[in-house]
Parts: C-alpha cells; sequence; structure tokens
C-alpha cells in the first residue's frame, strides 16, 4: 500500500500596499486679483522665486488655471487653504 500524497495547499495573500494619492493644487483665472498681486501670493505661500511666480500666474491667465503643486493630502489642503485666504480660487484635485 503506497502512502497517500496529499497535495500542498499554499495560501496566497496579496499584500497591497496602499499608496499615498497625490493631489493637485490647482489656481483658477478670476477677473478681481492684480497680477502682480498673484506673483506676490504665489511666491509668500509656495516660496516661489519671481519667475516661477511669474510662469504660473501666466499660465492662470492664458490657459483659466494653474497647477501649483502636487502630493499628499493633507499639505495640498494647507496649500489651498492659504490660497483661499489670500482670496485666490483654488481647489484640490486627484492626480490620475
Amino acid at each position: 500500500m503506497s502512502p497517500q500524497s496529499t497535495p500542498d495547499i499554499l495560501e496566497q495573500t496579496e499584500v497591497e500596499t496602499e499608496h499615498a494619492q497625490v493631489w493637485k493644487v490647482i489656481v483658477l483665472n478670476d477677473p478681481v486679483n492684480l497680477m502682480n498681486y498673484v506673483v506676490m501670493v504665489f511666491r509668500k505661500v509656495f516660496g516661489y522665486g519671481e519667475q516661477k511666480a511669474i510662469k504660473h500666474m501666466q499660465e492662470v491667465h492664458e490657459l483659466g488655471k494653474s497647477i501649483l503643486w502636487a502630493g499628499e493630502r493633507e499639505q495640498a489642503e494647507s496649500y489651498v487653504f492659504q490660497l483661499q485666504k489670500w482670496r485666490l480660487q483654488a481647489v484640490l484635485e486627484k492626480d490620475d
């Protein structure tokens, strides 16, 4: 009599590492704020240099919006809040 072999049952478990979702901080164009004011706000909130702040201000003016920052949600929410305190139209959006 031969010993009966039992198939080994391997249990596979998939562990999904939840990657932090990336969020974008977007400023929208508005007819109220002057261009030099918007540049000043970008410099104060994000610490941008003059040229980078101007580049983003021009995107907002010409394209209607500019993505100013992308990263973790908590920091993105903080940036949106700060921009709104300066009376800029800012939104938070998931990055695809």
